[in-house]
């Protein structure tokens, strides 16, 4: 592929943002077709079921290791001046913001992705909870939460570098990467086998894992054929959320970018996948009494991804299958925070005793 010809023909924000589109594209469908969510995995870790949707999160998580490391080994991506290795980051940021945004797909039954992914299928909750994550998102990024949020983010910083690479700190390199991501792989694979997955799972969860790493080696390649500078990154929810609320509603004539063309990608490769497989269908709220819920969990979500610097896939899968040491924590963050909250708000209440219900109904 001459990538020299393509971005001097179209010019760089027109090719970024068709890259954006064909692996939002890619994700969408994929991550629909095998119903990819951290959030139902975290729950079934926590109630000690390892079954399909632990697989495919551990599959697809796996997979953009693999891939990611790959390239790197082969010389064709060089993640070293990403944003979430060569920069400044925040560890209190990541920790506390990962435990928020945890609390927050649990209340609203889904990570940032997953309500994207929702929406094209017609579900008018994950719709509304995505337009309330996008506003916290901005107002954490640039508005009246951004206080908050860098007075947490500055209680532990490290600087970027060798001290943002968890390869680094351990004494490895890429190739011991590429290792532990097959290892996870052939155990994702053990339980999607004894989960007795058809070959859709298998597509899907694989898929959703390339998607993420075809993300970073095409802004990658782009970079390095460009004249313009031209920021490395990977897939993200949360600040592409932020980016189309404020370009809808004030910058309609920024430039173009791989982040803008993400979103409407995985919309419409959700909307393909649900409309191939019969899983269009409109639903709103089930009771009144639901929708304080989403809208909290919306809100931690949106407030805990900025935090954090990412949200489940940005920093859980993207900045994860760098090794970057704030993604690994905010994933840990994410995990504790999920469970914690499906503990304590979604536990099974005790039973009531069966004459206790025919007493109270005989009572005057």
């Amino acid at each position: 592929m001459d990538w020299t010809a393509w971005i001097e023909h179209y010019g760089e924000p027109r090719v970024l943002l068709v890259g954006g589109l064909l692996s939002g594209l890619l994700f969408g469908f994929f991550a629909q077709r095998s119903k990819f969510c951290l959030r139902a995995a975290v729950i079934e870790f926590w109630h000690g079921r390892f079954g399909e949707k632990l697989a495919v999160w551990l599959l697809a998580f796996s997979t953009a290791v693999v891939a990611v490391q790959l390239f790197v080994v082969s010389g064709l991506l060089d993640v070293s001046t990403a944003r979430q290795l060569a920069s400044k980051g925040s560890l209190s940021g990541a920790l506390i913001g990962g435990l928020i945004f945890g609390v927050g797909m649990v209340m609203t039954r889904g990570c940032a992705s997953r309500l994207l992914v929702l929406s094209a299928n017609g579900n008018l909750r994950a719709l509304l909870s995505g337009l309330i994550f996008a506003v916290t998102a901005q107002a954490s990024l640039a508005g009246v939460l951004a206080p908050w949020r860098e007075a947490i983010a500055g209680l532990w910083v490290v600087d970027g570098g060798p001290a943002r690479s968890l390869l680094a700190l351990v004494g490895v390199g890429p190739n011991d990467g590429l290792a532990f991501g097959a290892v996870w792989m052939v155990t994702a694979g053990f339980f999607a086998y004894y989960s007795g997955w058809g070959v859709w799972k298998w597509l899907g969860g694989i898929g959703t894992g390339l998607a993420v790493a075809l993300a970073w080696l095409f802004t990658y390649q782009v970079l390095a054929h460009s004249f313009e500078p031209v920021q490395v990154q990977g897939m993200t929810f949360s600040g592409p959320s932020a980016e189309w609320l404020m370009r809808v509603l004030s910058n309609p004539d920024e430039p173009w970018n791989f982040d803008l063309g993400l979103m409407p990608g995985v919309f419409l490769g959700s909307l393909i996948g649900a409309l191939v497989r019969g899983d269009w269908k409109l639903e709103g709220f089930g009771g009144g009494y639901t929708m304080p819920r989403y809208i909290i969990g919306a809100i931690l979500m949106g407030f805990g991804s900025m935090l954090a610097g990412g949200c489940a896939v940005g920093a859980g899968m993207t900045g994860g299958a760098i090794f970057a040491v704030t993604a690994w924590l905010t994933l840990a963050g994410m995990w504790v925070g999920g469970g914690l909250a499906d503990r304590v708000l979604d536990r099974p209440r005790p039973a009531e005793p069966a004459g206790a219900a025919s007493g109270a109904a005989a009572a005057p």
